[in-house]
């Protein structure tokens, strides 16, 4: 990660982020009238972009503003999930902005009729420090409160929580080395955490998560904040969250929640963790999970 992106204010980490346990229960949030998609990276089975379209508006009505910057090569892969939207009926247009470009009028205004808005993969602290905090980030939320769809993949999904992986496993000084796309241990101190763009309240989403056995970094981050309800997201799949909070699983593999809200986490010397009475739920297409009462559900079959 550069530097530039280490040293934004957006990136901090949350106050919100305290270890103590809290009840399910406790949590009252305020549910925007509309919907999120995330969708954990990988090949998008064609289920998952229609739904997107349909929340949107539908074929002939949605109008779609697709953000690309976390990509290394954000016109090409813009233009290619505009193509993908507009195949499906939609009117997508391409809305690549830099942080000074994303709060002048001319580039906010675009956003004023959208009714969707699709943020691509790639590396979602390039993303975070393109927007976070601009005048067009607070548009697209302006839109999401007033109905619109937010959706996004891979590292478009990971922006989407208050507290965001940013893909580093260890913090600066650290001398042991940075394992690339393996996580094997479960530790303190050892994933990075910084501020997402908060679609997503009280969580922390990890994407490519069954595919790329992503469970130790997930989990280490999951313990270290235990308000956080932990989500890991696999290829292929999704989670829409409806505007009553809810989530239902999409697509074709599963996802994992992680919930420590109520677990014993005890104070152990240096990086080690460990905790009693986490739950889990491993919830395969068709899925549902309320975040407020903490009670999971999977469909018969």
């Amino acid at each position: 990660m550069s530097p530039f992106v280490r040293r934004l204010p957006a990136l901090a980490l949350l106050g919100l982020l305290a270890t103590a346990p809290v009840s399910p229960g406790s949590v009252t949030v305020r549910h925007p009238k509309g919907s999120l998609v995330m969708v954990g990276g990988g090949p998008r089975p064609a289920s998952l972009m229609r739904r997107f379209v349909e929340l949107a508006g539908g074929p002939g009505r949605a109008r779609i503003a697709v953000v690309p910057m976390a990509s290394s090569e954000p016109v090409a892969s813009g233009a290619a999930f505009e193509h993908e939207l507009d195949s499906l009926g939609a009117d997508a247009f391409v809305f690549l902005v830099d942080r000074a470009q994303a709060s002048t009028p001319e580039f906010v205004r675009r956003l004023d009729s959208v009714t969707g808005v699709w943020f691509g993969g790639g590396d979602q602290a390039r993303l975070t420090a393109a927007i976070a905090g601009t005048a067009s980030l607070e548009a697209i939320r302006v839109r999401y409160r007033d109905g619109a769809v937010i959706g996004g993949t891979s590292a478009g999904a990971a922006i989407m929580s208050d507290s965001m992986l940013t893909g580093d496993q260890t913090p600066p000084g650290d001398t042991t080395g940075y394992y690339g796309d393996e996580y094997p241990t479960i530790e303190r101190h050892r994933v990075e955490v910084a501020a997402g763009l908060g679609f997503l309240p009280m969580a922390i989403v990890d994407q490519h998560f069954i595919r790329r056995e992503r469970h130790n970094r997930l989990l280490s981050a999951v313990l270290e904040r235990p308000r956080l309800i932990g989500v890991g997201i696999d290829e292929r799949t999704a989670i829409e969250v409806g505007p009553d909070g809810r989530w239902r699983v999409l697509g074709e593999s599963g996802v994992a929640v992680y919930d420590a809200r109520r677990a014993r986490i005890p104070a152990l010397a240096g990086s080690v963790l460990g905790a009693t009475d986490v739950r889990v739920h491993l919830l395969p297409p068709g899925g549902r999970y309320d975040p407020a009462s903490g009670r999971a559900s999977i469909p018969a079959r």
